[in-house]
């Protein structure tokens, strides 16, 4: 049976925006069901048409897209998937937003290929990273404070492989390159992230990413991180 195409709300200040990303969406054969201006209108157009995956600009008139996905995003496990959109790549409120739960971030000159891409990739569950971006922005705002939301887990609940698994999947490397660094499986990989996921209570990779870094299990500079900068679909 084949999968009903995603259902998406685009929230963006700018009608221009909006309109390129839903011509775009539609020409993929990815269904746009509502448009806000500014976050209240996002939570209101999510509440109403229970999409799957919520285009959020960052900052927006009224209530920023930051307060929109943590609003979003305070329900239950079945709220949609949110992808930040941002005009630049250090934004501090990315940061805070993957800290909320958004599944990762978009810059607002990305390739009609890699929107359309990025949004079938989160509404499966996967995270969207964009390895050395992501790195970086952890990096510069993890233990500040300035607008985090602390995620604050307890890594002693996961096994010594776990830990292993967890320190590499924050550097950036997808299933098939741990399963190769670490001589497993692709799919033991995916079991071992399934649990980590689970026993920290995370949404999904761009969280444990986060939690990497939070709780020191990877420090700042520490040798073995990915230089590539590439926007990448992480699985």
């Amino acid at each position: 049976m084949t999968e009903p195409p995603p259902r998406v709300v685009l929230a963006d200040d700018q009608t221009l925006v909006r309109t390129g990303f839903r011509m775009i969406l539609g020409a993929d054969g990815i269904d746009v069901v509502a448009e806000a201006t500014n976050g209240a209108e996002a939570v209101e157009a999510v509440r109403r048409t229970r999409p799957d995956v919520v285009l959020m600009d960052i900052r927006m008139p009224e209530m920023d897209g930051l307060e929109a996905t943590r609003r979003i995003l305070a329900g239950d496990p079945g709220e949609p998937r949110v992808i930040m959109l941002t005009t630049f790549d250090l934004d501090r409120y990315v940061y805070a937003a993957l800290s909320a739960g958004a599944s990762g971030f978009l810059l607002k000159d990305v390739t009609p290929e890699h929107l359309a891409s990025a949004v079938r990739t989160v509404r499966t569950g996967d995270a969207l990273l964009a390895p050395a971006i992501t790195r970086r922005l952890v990096r510069r705002f993890a233990r500040r404070g300035d607008e985090a939301v602390a995620l604050h887990r307890d890594l002693a609940s996961l096994t010594p492989r776990e830990l292993e698994v967890l320190g590499l999947l924050a550097r950036g490397l997808s299933n098939a390159e741990l399963a190769a660094r670490l001589h497993l499986a692709e799919a033991t990989v995916k079991t071992h992230v399934a649990r980590i996921l689970a026993k920290l209570r995370l949404r999904d990779r761009a969280q444990a990413v986060i939690v990497a870094y939070e709780t020191g299990l990877v420090s700042v500079g520490e040798s073995g991180d990915r230089a590539a900068d590439e926007p990448s679909a992480r699985g």
